[in-house]
């Protein structure tokens, strides 16, 4: 065990949701591969003792992906739990003592955000900060002041470089890989800029709706849900310059820079959507105005980027489950003079499958000139040993490494882009479940050539039949 690495996790909230759906598979996948090894804490107010814990991370894993037993065992055995109130400091005197001599334990918070202060407060009054690290998950504020005050509230008892603020989105491995594909293949590096690249789109679509989340997503929407979030970690991964170290400060210094790059993004520049049914679903607020879906373009008035549009569209209720990017490069001259040619593009799927593809012109079989758009697919699914987004944040953020999480000058741009939009009295316009979103986002925010609709195994998308 190195000097960064934890030696104890504590995730406060143990008997709720988050504990249930991801964190009790993660240890136990992280047990499997041999990759836990040290006191794990949960800490609740539920009236409950180890051994209901126990039978709560059974059922969990069960549910959650399968148990396996060896590995499960292996989980228990390093499992404690401390029941108490987090307004009492009785309750963090006994977690000092489960945690032993542990000298530089990680504290997950997976609770409301409304209790960071009250315990990281506590924490701190009790002697367990000492040399420990706080593990955040998002949504990390609701704006940019509500971002300031929790960056105020963590920082006031531990240091930015102790603070990982978990998007489990980073830990996917082809987010993870948009990087590697950039940088490691020359052939990109003379394409991948103003001169080559005529627009980027970015499209993150479900094709189902808040599922039972109606009061959660009632008070997030779209914007804060994922674009605010995720896309804009899609989206700083695409633009960002090549880190000149490949230690996590560089990467993420050049992920700011791509941020201070883009305006605020104006109230024109956005179309919000709320899918037909959405204010029937339980705990939506009757004539609710979140938005389910959002379409929207921005700038990165970078050197490299200035003067091409990005196009962002995300939505629940969508044809497909899918993202994906489109990078479509500028129309060639038609050297012919016999047709006019296709765009080239290159083509990144991040889910459900991973793709990577080159859209191409070729000449038409039988043909002397007569030519035609294919693609050069790469294809790979998942494998179902591969490693999930929360088992590598969660290792990630033990180990000590802060790469695949954001920064608080990184949370606070991403916050002041959209602020305006969150802030402006926009119009929420009503379109069809199983389409790409009402008509006035395929009329208003529309990129070069048109939107590209994902294609999922063989089935057309019946592309903007909301148009």
């Amino acid at each position: 065990m190195t000097a960064s690495h934890s030696d104890a996790l504590v995730f406060f909230g143990a008997t709720g949701d988050l504990a249930y759906k991801k964190i009790f598979p993660a240890l136990q996948a992280m047990s499997k591969r041999g990759n836990l090894d040290i006191p794990i804490v949960g800490v609740a107010k539920a009236g409950w003792n180890l051994d209901q814990l126990r039978a709560r991370a059974r059922e969990s894993v069960e549910r959650h992906g399968g148990l396996d037993r060896e590995a499960f065992d292996h989980m228990c055995r390093l499992l404690r739990y401390v029941d108490g109130d987090y307004h009492d400091t009785s309750t963090f005197n006994q977690l000092r003592k489960e945690l032993g001599s542990a000298a530089r334990p990680a504290y997950y918070l997976a609770i409301p955000p409304a209790l960071f202060g009250l315990v990281t407060e506590n924490l701190a009054c009790t002697n367990c900060s000492n040399g420990a690290r706080v593990i955040v998950e998002k949504p990390f504020g609701t704006d940019l002041a509500s971002a300031r005050e929790l960056n105020r509230i963590l920082l006031g008892t531990f240091p930015e470089s102790g603070i990982f603020r978990i998007d489990h989105y980073l830990g996917k491995q082809p987010v993870r890989n948009l990087l590697y594909f950039r940088f490691a293949n020359v052939f990109l590096d003379s394409l991948w800029n103003r001169s080559t690249v005529e627009s980027v789109q970015i499209t993150m679509a479900e094709d189902f709706g808040v599922e039972g989340r109606g009061a959660f997503y009632d008070r997030t929407g779209t914007v804060r849900d994922v674009i605010q979030n995720h896309i804009f970690q899609i989206l700083s991964n695409l633009a960002m310059e090549p880190p000149v170290r490949t230690d996590s400060e560089s990467i993420r210094d050049e992920k700011v820079k791509v941020l201070k790059a883009i305006a605020p993004i104006d109230e024109k520049n956005i179309v919000r959507g709320q899918f037909r049914g959405y204010q029937a679903e339980s705990g939506v607020a009757t004539g609710s105005r979140t938005e389910t879906f959002g379409a929207l373009n921005l700038e990165v008035n970078s050197w490299r980027w200035q003067g091409v549009p990005f196009y962002i569209r995300a939505g629940k209720q969508m044809p497909v489950t899918c993202t994906e990017i489109l990078v479509r490069l500028r129309r060639p001259p038609d050297v012919y003079r016999s047709q006019a040619l296709e765009h080239n593009h290159i083509r990144l799927r991040i889910s459900p499958d991973v793709q990577i593809a080159l859209g191409m012109m070729v000449i038409k079989p039988d043909k002397d000139i007569e030519g035609q758009a294919v693609e050069m697919l790469a294809n790979h699914h998942p494998e179902a040993n591969e490693m999930d987004a929360y088992e590598r944040v969660l290792g990630e953020a033990i180990a000590g490494d802060t790469t695949l999480f954001a920064r608080e000058d990184y949370v606070e741009e991403a916050w002041r882009i959209v602020d305006p939009v969150l802030r402006a009295d926009t119009p929420v316009y009503e379109y069809e479940p199983g389409t790409w979103g009402p008509p006035e986002a395929n009329q208003w925010i529309v990129p070069p050539g048109g939107w590209h609709a994902p294609l999922i195994s063989g089935k057309t998308n019946e592309a903007l039949r909301a148009a």
